[in-house]
């Protein structure tokens, strides 16, 4: 069965994206870096996120990109250790260049969480959860 899951985005600019999500505090594997991809590592597990120039994403999907500025395909969620780390991230994307599409707030009580865009308008949702404030059914 399979070993690994991982996510591919297209990026306009591969290395300003790798910038971008370095000054979030994102790390990368050098090694599997290049001018058209970057392979960021996320959370404890290291998830692979694979930033792929456009023409080179293309190439791998045989179809159109979305646009961005239209629509989303996919919402990126990650969780956050505390509100703070949430504030954070929202602060650092948009000093990195981002945008903050929900400013840090709660959420039904036991969450709390922003969302904001990549450079290439990929949406990402940061959140906190506290379990022990989770509603119980």
């Amino acid at each position: 069965m399979t070993k690994q899951i991982w996510l591919n985005l297209p990026v306009k600019d591969a290395l300003k994206s790798k910038d971008f999500f370095s000054k979030i505090g994102f790390t990368f594997l050098e090694e599997r870096t290049t001018p058209d991809s970057a392979c960021m590592l996320v959370g404890e597990g290291n998830f692979v996120v694979m930033l792929f120039g456009e023409s080179m994403f293309q190439n791998f999907i045989q179809h159109q990109i979305t646009d961005t500025k239209q629509s989303s395909e996919i919402l990126i969620s990650i969780d956050a250790e505390s509100r703070e780390e949430v504030n954070a991230i929202a602060q650092n994307a948009k000093a990195a260049g981002g945008s903050v599409f929900a400013e840090p707030a709660e959420n039904q009580g036991w969450m709390y969480g922003c969302g904001f865009c990549d450079l290439d308008g990929h949406r990402w949702n940061v959140l906190y959860m506290d379990f022990s404030k989770m509603p119980q059914h």
